[in-house]
């Protein structure tokens, strides 16, 4: 992403007219030398107080990375003057629109949920992240179920079998297996709870969708050539 899409001029004038950046490392790599080896990256479009509008799972190119960024600013824009101040409209609106992504650009729906019914999770549940001393990362938030295809987009899934490169399997209410990548499960996650905060969607996006291990431990840094630059005794550089 650094090296690629953020290095991007257009990109990175948007960004900085549009947002403030700031970055975190939760999950596990390793820095060989030069190269990082594992990990991933997941760009969050945040609203100030840190509740989340869309993200971004995975690398993308400069293209994609604007095509979202603009997304963001055109449906949060349009949600507020639509809302006229009303924070739960604003919210089901930015969660409709999720679902309207996923419909639109994958064929496969979801009932958006634009009332938040259910109670925050158990931190001592089995299903809660946790780091190695037993403290609780991040909860593992559920997506709506897929409802099915939309018969007029499904050819958006023709071709997409059960573990079609670039994509995940998911089951809709019926038992039938349909492919979503990386980018369909966001949309189908964020329908359900968009604009919750950060801090408890991370670990869905991170473990759930990029298969990364969270962690609270430092990097581990690799020399590969540790005696690089020492001389030993009784030799000479000559």
């Amino acid at each position: 992403m650094r090296v690629n899409a953020l290095a991007n001029p257009e990109v990175g004038k948007y960004l900085e007219e549009h947002f403030c950046s700031s970055f975190q490392r939760v999950a596990t790599f390793r820095i060989v030398g030069n190269q990082k080896q594992g990990g991933n990256v997941a760009a969050y479009f945040c609203a100030p107080d840190g509740r989340v509008l869309h993200c971004i799972a995975g690398p993308v190119n400069a293209a994609t990375m604007l095509k979202e960024a603009k997304w963001v600013i055109a449906t949060a824009t349009s949600a507020v003057k639509e809302c006229k101040g009303d924070g739960a409209m604003f919210k089901a609106l930015m969660r409709k629109a999720h679902a309207e992504r996923l419909r639109n650009e994958h064929g496969l729906i979801v009932e958006p949920v634009t009332f938040d019914g259910y109670e925050d999770q158990d931190p001592n549940s089995a299903l809660t992240y946790k780091d190695p001393t037993g403290r609780p990362l991040a909860p593992k938030l559920p997506p709506p179920p897929i409802e099915g295809p939309d018969v007029k987009l499904l050819h958006l899934q023709e071709g997409k079998g059960k573990g079609a490169a670039g994509g995940f399997p998911v089951n809709d209410k019926a038992g039938k297996t349909w492919v979503l990548g990386n980018q369909g499960r966001v949309h189908q996650l964020l329908a359900a709870h968009g604009m919750a905060k950060i801090e408890t969607l991370y670990g869905s996006i991170f473990e759930g969708i990029l298969g990364e291990r969270i962690t609270t431990r430092p990097v581990e840094v690799v020399d590969p050539f540790p005696n690089r630059g020492k001389l030993k005794v009784g030799t000479s550089p000559n």
